[in-house]
């Protein structure tokens, strides 16, 4: 019992961060109807931002965690945000009157070129990071010795987690900008009409879902504390897999969905082979796709005639 609740703390854990990387996703695809297939190197320029922004403030002498973790989500989420309005654009407003293949496409070259521009300022080799918060609070022993604990680390990327799920949710349904994205959603050339102005309504879309990528890029870079430029396409393709698991279009779908991938991971690695950990978590999404073809939380798309 104690093994399972110590996997069941770290599959929460790497569920919220796949969880927040998929909003991005399913925001996007809510209101264009299109996939950012660069969203998961956004996440790995973020991971970068936050390992160099730790780096500068250590130099700067400022060491008081609480300071120095606010100010690294700041600087991730500014910068990541700066990324996805250039992409979007760059890769997505000139090509938006175009058939769905041609925004696919350039996506894919824009994920590609994020890479190879990292490896290139950054260089191919794995950048480490000294553990910025270590405590843990032991919950339960084994007469073996075994421990249950959470750490601080995992307490505050739940937490954190929650707090920007519930907000960005607020923000949808409560908000001018909100009703401006459910409308775009519904009818973008109505919207349009109306007076909402879709162009910016975009880019602030992709600015969102680009800054909670960010913070999942200072969660990972602190929880793991190793990155290179390469982490981006695999945890891409989970978040991914989790908001079209949980019903892309859904936040709260693309938080199950992301909790839901990293709970299979962590229960696989810990009682089956490590190996095909990523082989069960798309199994479980072909299974789900199969009996519910819209996601667990997703709706039936009505066509528009």
């Amino acid at each position: 019992m104690e093994y399972f609740l110590q996997q069941l703390i770290n599959g929460l854990t790497l569920g919220a961060i796949y969880g927040l990387i998929a909003i991005g996703y399913t925001m996007v695809y809510g209101i264009i109807g299109m996939i950012n297939f660069a969203h998961g190197e956004i996440y790995m320029i973020g991971a970068f931002v936050s390992m160099i922004s730790f780096l500068v403030l250590g130099a700067a002498g400022i060491t008081w965690v609480p300071l120095a973790v606010a100010v690294v989500l700041v600087v991730a989420m500014l910068f990541t945000a700066v990324y996805g309005w250039t992409i979007e654009r760059i890769a997505y407003r000139p090509l938006r009157g175009s058939t769905r293949l041609a925004p696919l496409i350039s996506a894919i070259g824009m994920s590609i070129f994020l890479q190879n521009y990292v490896q290139l300022v950054q260089g191919a080799r794995v950048k480490a990071l000294p553990p910025v918060i270590s405590d843990v609070i032991v919950l339960a022993q084994r007469a073996d010795g075994f421990k249950v604990s959470i750490s601080y680390l995992q307490i505050m990327i739940i937490v954190l987690t929650t707090a920007l799920m519930i907000g960005f949710t607020q923000i949808i349904l409560r908000t001018p900008l909100g009703r401006a994205q459910r409308a775009c959603e519904q009818d973008m050339k109505m919207a349009s009409l109306l007076g909402v102005d879709v162009d910016r309504t975009i880019s602030l879309t992709f600015v969102m879902g680009a800054a909670l990528a960010g913070v999942a890029g200072v969660m990972v870079t602190m929880y793991y504390g190793v990155i290179d430029f390469y982490i981006g396409f695999l945890a891409g393709i989970k978040a991914f897999t989790a908001a079209v698991l949980g019903g892309i279009g859904s936040l709260p779908g693309a938080m199950l969905g992301g909790l839901t991938i990293g709970l299979i991971e962590a229960f696989w690695s810990a009682y089956f082979s490590v190996e095909y950990k990523d082989v069960a978590a798309f199994a479980i999404l072909v299974l789900v796709l199969i009996f519910r073809p819209t996601g667990l939380l997703g709706r039936p798309e009505i066509e528009k005639v």
